[in-house]
């Protein structure tokens, strides 16, 4: 019987398995085989000044050495996939500073220079901090970077992936195939990391993981800062430290606050792919939409812009709450650099941006971070712990170190490099308990038998504290919908250590309020007086956001009964009340002009809505209120402070009437006064109860004729009366289904 042909052509100073496991693409360090090597003997001696270059290129037909443009050593081919060895007395032959020059049978040749030559980047002290969850600049290290080594410029790869048998970098730079770019792995960390030389900005890549079955999967960067527009799914290496800020002022100013928690918010929520698209209904670009949203804002006294997710996503029906890529901006828009200058911008106009942000649960979409090394490595195991109900998600493990680390890392991210103003972090109710949306046998208790999720609390505590400590005055936020108490409260205390928290009760007992026909609003009126019970247990956001205006539950606008003008009265109405109750704002966008239809996000919002003018009166009355509150301290300065509130009147149910002053302390004459009727009817002479004898201006009246009402109720100059009793009266005509807005004149 004939023996097989041996793929081995010549002996090499190297055992043939080794060969064999480079060849094969399943080792777990090339650096031990390929590269530059001091020779040795059979038995591990090293031979004075003898030394061997080993290579291994598929397709290549010879491979010389070449050392300042000239051949010093050329390699013999020792396995016919592409293995090559050669062996010199050279003393010269330099550690890094050498070049291969590779011929291929088309007659074609390059020059390259060997990526395995270097010592690893990656420090042993980064491994420590990463392996203790600690270490919040992993984004410097993990991923893909730009970097000079020896004088020779290209990009770094590193990426966690402990269950892998090996990892290759791929790209269309090397044909995609996993022999080429093997990486080396760092001692225990799970850490594998090669350094390409030459390699480009602009270049797509992927990870090609070997697991412990012998699978092969591609895997994107769970660290790119860049990646290629939906539907496909490659990082781009990109070069986001070039980007030239100019809001070192901003910055700076904020800096100076104790948090953004103490200052005015009034907050426009936004969906950039559906605010507005141009004539042919395609996305407007990054920098188009900072122009474009940064004037609408300005004019209409928004402080802050919050940005539903722009981490990259592949489906848009998920409105990106379902990312695939926790460093990097989606590409719909722009590139990186784009989504930079639309934060400058907004900067430069004294608009801030707040970033709404998932590290609740993430796609099964095979390509990113689902079973990424062939294991559960982000996501438990457990379908119980894993799995979430709702969504059809997983679950990321905080038990996991280095789990809570990538998730914390991703916050410093964006606040360090994109210089975000503020994280608000989505369904935080769903990572706080165990039984979440789960029926009894469907959850696994913690330790102590408690539905509690330890892990997440502890990664929520680590991610507040961490990012409060190195980000002066940027602020978190929570959306949190149960009576987890202390959720705003700081870590030392007890609490979460978020800076605030949507008041999801308030929006609720709002919503249900006005959906009622206003002849039955005197039996519900306890929803109106309800929230003020625990107005100041947290630092409450009010938030008439995405999430109800989609799905069945009709526009703000089109939610209000009665006819079409007492709708817009109506809503004008919710809109007073939201801006004088203690809590900062938050508006979803086209709520401001009044939008009929749903929010449908594949489409634009509808603009052509303003010809009219009584939604041009309902964009000047949030624009009123803004710069009303904008204006005075009582409507902002107070709002997580129960001294900043005082009830004037809340006992009138039969007349859907209440009354309430906002107030700062020792500064009697920056009181205002806010009284509300929420009937259809006229009510003229109605008094009130006032603390000081004087004339009150009316500063807003909701009814007036320039926000689109019937011009009722009153206006300009109000003059008190005192009974002889000694209690101070005001009276005033209150428009149907209207707000007047009174503040005392200083003398």
């Amino acid at each position: 019987m004939r023996k097989p042909e041996s793929a081995f052509l010549k002996l090499a100073t190297i055992p043939e398995s080794e060969i064999l496991k480079i060849v094969e693409s399943r080792h777990h360090d090339p650096f031990q085989v390929l590269g530059r090597h001091a020779l040795t003997d059979p038995k591990g001696r090293v031979q004075k000044a003898k030394w061997v270059v080993r290579v291994f290129l598929p397709d290549a037909q010879s491979v010389a050495v070449l050392r300042d443009k000239k051949q010093v050593l050329q390699l013999d081919l020792i396995h016919k996939a592409g293995f090559f060895e050669g062996t010199t007395k050279e003393k010269q032959l330099p550690d890094t500073d050498y070049q291969l020059l590779v011929k291929y049978a088309d007659g074609t040749e390059e020059r390259i220079n060997d990526p395995y030559t270097r010592l690893p980047i990656i420090s042993e002290y980064d491994l420590y901090l990463w392996g203790q969850g600690t270490h919040y600049q992993i984004y410097e290290k993990l991923g893909s970077h730009p970097l000079t080594v020896d004088g020779v410029e290209g990009y770094h790869f590193a990426v966690w992936a402990p269950s892998a048998t090996r990892v290759s970098v791929v790209g269309e730079f090397n044909f995609w195939d996993g022999r080429r770019h093997q990486m080396r792995v760092l001692g225990g960390s799970g850490i594998w990391e090669l350094f390409i030389p030459n390699l480009p900005t602009d270049t797509l890549y992927k990870f090609e993981i070997r697991t412990r079955t012998g699978a092969i999967i591609l895997k994107t960067d769970p660290f790119a800062n860049r990646t290629e527009l939906r539907p496909n799914t490659a990082s781009i290496t990109t070069r986001i430290n070039d980007y030239k800020w100019s809001d070192a002022d901003w910055l700076v100013q904020r800096g100076k606050l104790p948090s953004n928690r103490d200052c005015r918010q009034s907050v426009y929520e936004v969906h950039l792919g559906s605010w507005r698209r141009d004539a042919s209904g395609n996305y407007l670009s990054y920098e188009e939409l900072a122009h474009q949203l940064v004037d609408h804002c300005k004019d209409l006294g928004f402080s802050h812009i919050e940005l539903l997710p722009v981490n990259e996503h592949p489906f848009d029906a998920s409105w990106g709450y379902q990312v695939t890529g926790y460093y990097a901006p989606t590409s719909r828009f722009g590139r990186p650099e784009a989504f930079m200058y639309f934060v400058d911008y907004c900067h430069q106009n004294g608009i801030g941006v707040i970033l709404d942000w998932v590290p609740a649960h993430f796609p099964k979409d095979t390509f990113a971070l689902s079973n990424f090394d062939g294991t559960a490595l982000f996501e438990h195991e457990d379908p119980r712990q894993g799995e979430h109900p709702d969504w059809g998600t997983k679950i990321f493990n905080y038990d996991r170190n280095e789990v809570r680390n990538f998730l914390v890392a991703s916050a410093h991210f964006w606040l360090e490099k994109y210089h975000i103003d503020g994280i608000r972090v989505d369904a935080v109710a769903s990572m706080l308990y165990l039984d979440y949306s789960r029926e009894a046998g469907e959850w696994i208790p913690n330790k102590y038998g408690g539905r509690e999720n330890l892990s997440a609390i502890l990664f929520l505590r680590q991610f507040n504290e961490s990012v409060y400590e190195r980000f002066p005055g940027i602020v978190t936020i929570a959306e949190e919908s149960t009576a987890w108490p202390g959720v705003s409260k700081p870590v030392y205390a007890g609490g979460l250590g978020f800076g605030m928290k949507w008041n999801m009760g308030w929006m609720h007992d709002m919503l249900a309020y006005f959906s009622h026909d206003p002849v039955h609003r005197k039996f519900h009126h306890n929803n109106l007086t309800f929230g003020l019970m625990y107005a100041f247990n947290e630092n409450f956001v009010l938030p008439l956001s995405h999430d109800e205006v989609v799905h069945g539950k009709k526009s703000l606008l089109a939610k209000m009964p009665g006819s079409y003008e007492q709708q817009f009265s109506n809503l004008r109405l919710l809109y007073g009340l939201m801006w004088t109750y203690p809590g900062k704002k938050l508006l979803f966008m086209g709520s401001e002009f009044g939008q009929w239809n749903e929010w449908n996000a594949d489409q634009s919002l509808d603009w052509n809505l303003l010809a009219f003018p009584i939604h041009q009166g309902l964009q000047l009355w949030v624009k009123s209120l803004n710069h009303l509150m904008n204006a005075e301290p009582a409507l902002q300065s107070t709002d997580f402070n129960a001294d900043g509130f005082e009830w004037i009147d809340f006992h009138d149910v039969e007349n859907s009437v209440i009354s309430y002053r906002r107030k700062v302390e020792k500064n009697a004459d920056q009181t205002i006064i806010a009284i509300f009727n929420f009937t259809p009817v006229l009510r003229e002479h109605y008094g009130i109860k006032v603390n000081a004898v004087g004339k009150y201006r009316v500063v807003l009246n909701s009814d007036s004729s320039e926000f689109g009402g019937a011009g009722q109720g009153s206006s300009g100059v109000l003059a008190s009366s005192t009974f002889d009793s000694g209690d101070i009266y005001l009276h005033v005509t209150l428009p149907p289904t209207g707000c007047l807005l009174i503040k005392l004149i200083a003398e």
